[in-house]
């Protein structure tokens, strides 16, 4: 059961001066006009609404008169920040059409929309407040999925662009039953990749709400990709099956796929799919993967029973001492990262896991 995997409600753990000073030579730290606390003084809410007339668990939060126009600027500003140079020429054609707050989950974050008011072009992003364990998942995420991804960090205050796509609870609800079989194949194959690149980087709760299904027409085809949006559970649980998301309930419906659309050589040669590309990303981010993961090792991101447990776990499957002799959650993913490489190199990529 999901409820059983996860421990406890993780707690945040602060930026440390080596990772502030990585943020700032990669571009990803800026002064920010507002911070997330400052968000927190909204004067009302009412409740955001599905289609359906369901609870989304996001409230619509209002401000004070003689605060909502400085509010709506610097939010304006942020936008430009995350997405150009900054430049304020840009900010009388947006406009804030609504600002939205989560109830659920560890981080509850501001959703901001933002439309441009010449075209009706809208967007979102999110602000959050800054945990060491998301910024690392992201960092990661960037350098070792398919994905690019686009955040700025300000001391207490965590601002990420919105990743599109269906939710993958969504998805399985509704879209899902009406894939044709050759959709849902491919949906079982990207599943078993998102499955194996998710526990190689130790990236957790990947239960079905946490990420997105992104369809995309390719000639005659429609191609999905599954990516994590929730980066929250990096490095942090000590049970090695928190980090594969094949054993969430939520997640049966699409196990179910890989079960019948997939046999067992199919299985692991997506496998050997997944790791001899993220072993190439390993191989060709250079100084700053490694720059990231010897500040990580320093870090504390977990308790010490939890990195005791994932040792352990993680050197049943491996036989490799180096998952023993870890002392945080750093030294475990260079380990993690090392074995996938070595593996790689060594053209035995049947072994990994």
């Amino acid at each position: 059961m999901a409820e059983k995997l996860i421990s406890q409600k993780k707690p945040f753990f602060p930026l440390s001066p080596a990772l502030s000073r990585f943020l700032k030579t990669y571009d990803r730290w800026i002064d920010t006009p507002i911070f997330y606390n400052d968000l927190l003084r909204f004067s009302g809410s009412v409740a955001v609404l599905d289609q359906n007339d369901e609870d989304t668990l996001w409230v619509r939060v209002f401000y004070s008169d003689s605060e909502r126009k400085e509010i709506d600027f610097n939010l304006k500003k942020i936008y430009t920040l995350l997405h150009s140079d900054g430049n304020e020429f840009g900010i009388q054609y947006l406009n804030i059409d609504a600002i939205d707050y989560c109830t659920f989950g560890n981080s509850k974050p501001f959703r901001i929309k933002i439309r441009n008011i010449l075209n009706d072009n809208f967007t979102y992003y999110y602000i959050k407040q800054t945990d060491a364990s998301r910024v690392y998942g992201l960092e990661l995420e960037h350098m070792l999925s398919p994905y690019n991804l686009n955040f700025l960090v300000s001391n207490h205050t965590l601002i990420e662009e919105h990743i599109s796509g269906i939710p993958g609870d969504t998805f399985i609800k509704d879209f899902l039953p009406k894939c044709t079989d050759a959709e849902k194949a491919q949906i079982a194959k990207e599943y078993v990749k998102f499955n194996e690149r998710s526990m190689i980087r130790l990236l957790g709760d990947m239960r079905s709400y946490n990420y997105v299904i992104v369809p995309t027409h390719d000639f005659d085809q429609v191609v999905y990709k599954i990516r994590a949006i929730d980066f929250d559970q990096q490095s942090f649980e000590g049970k090695l099956s928190v980090y594969r998301p094949q054993f969430f309930k939520e997640n049966n419906s699409i196990m179910e796929l890989v079960r019948t659309k997939l046999n067992h050589n199919s299985i692991n040669q997506y496998k050997i799919e997944e790791r001899s590309i993220v072993a190439r990303r390993i191989i060709t981010s250079g100084n700053r993967l490694k720059t990231l993961i010897s500040i990580m090792r320093n870090e504390v991101l977990t308790l010490p029973e939890n990195l005791e447990r994932l040792k352990q776990e993680i050197y049943k499957f491996t036989n490799d001492k180096a998952f023993l002799e870890s002392k945080s959650m750093g030294d475990i993913m260079k380990a993690a990262l090392n074995f996938v490489r070595q593996h790689y190199e060594n053209v035995d990529m049947h072994k990994l896991f």
